[in-house]
């Protein structure tokens, strides 16, 4: 699996099982082996991609009794969100500019 550093939440995003996780996470959070039982992957491969997405900074973990409970971190997924509307803005800005007829000066 690869590495990633602080700043790459949008390559980690960029592999379904992990998008899949996230989805599975944005509902509530879960287990390891919840997760598994939703997914076409194993138990340790869930785990590794939770390592990845905790790694980036989307997940947080937390004890409880003998069990890892992973959940989404809503500060690193608002950043996503915040990110994704700035694109959208500067989409529809562009979009606005290049079909609006621009006026002549004489």
């Amino acid at each position: 699996m690869e590495t990633y550093g602080t700043g790459d939440e949008w390559a980690v995003l960029g592999d379904r099982t992990r998008r899949s996780i996230v989805e599975c996470l944005a509902e509530r959070p879960l287990a390891v082996g919840e997760l598994a039982e939703q997914l076409p992957v194993s138990r340790p491969a869930v785990s590794q991609h939770l390592k990845v997405l905790k790694e980036a900074g989307l997940v947080t973990e937390e004890a409880s009794g003998t069990r890892r409970i992973y959940r989404l971190d809503p500060v690193a997924v608002s950043a996503l969100r915040d990110q994704l509307d700035t694109f959208w803005r500067r989409a529809l800005s562009g979009y606005q500019q290049s079909v609006t007829p621009s006026e002549e000066k004489p």
